[in-house]
């Protein structure tokens, strides 16, 4: 065996994930911009627009961002925002939490919506 071509191999595809994650990261900022921003900030202490902060979303239960004014039905869904429940709210939030005053229409194709969530994990923790 050559040893010395097995860690060449593993120094690429090491790059290659280095390189997809930082890809993946700029989509995702690029989605946010285009589609989230005007309604939502995402660094800590940022101002809530008319969507709240997303500072800290993840672990954290729907509609108890604190200052911001949500709907009834976002503060009773009991939802906690992880990786999955945002792929499925983000496919079409007023159907995925009825009631809700997001008047986003959804991201329908799955890798957006899977760049952004890699995305807001970074920019929000």
């Amino acid at each position: 065996r050559d040893f010395g071509k097995l860690r060449s191999n593993r120094s690429v595809i090491q790059h290659r994930w280095t390189r997809d994650k930082a890809t993946m990261s700029a989509k995702g900022a690029k989605i946010f911009k285009t589609k989230c921003s005007q309604c939502h900030t995402v660094e800590s202490g940022g101002a809530h627009k008319q969507g709240p902060n997303l500072h800290g979303i993840f672990g954290r239960q729907s509609g108890q961002a604190t200052g911001y004014s949500f709907s009834d039905a976002n503060k009773n869904s009991g939802i906690i925002w992880g990786e999955d429940t945002l792929f499925d709210y983000l496919l079409a939030p007023k159907k995925y939490i009825k009631g809700t005053k997001m008047v986003f229409a959804g991201i329908k194709k799955e890798k957006e919506r899977g760049e952004l969530i890699k995305y807001l994990k970074e920019a929000t923790a």
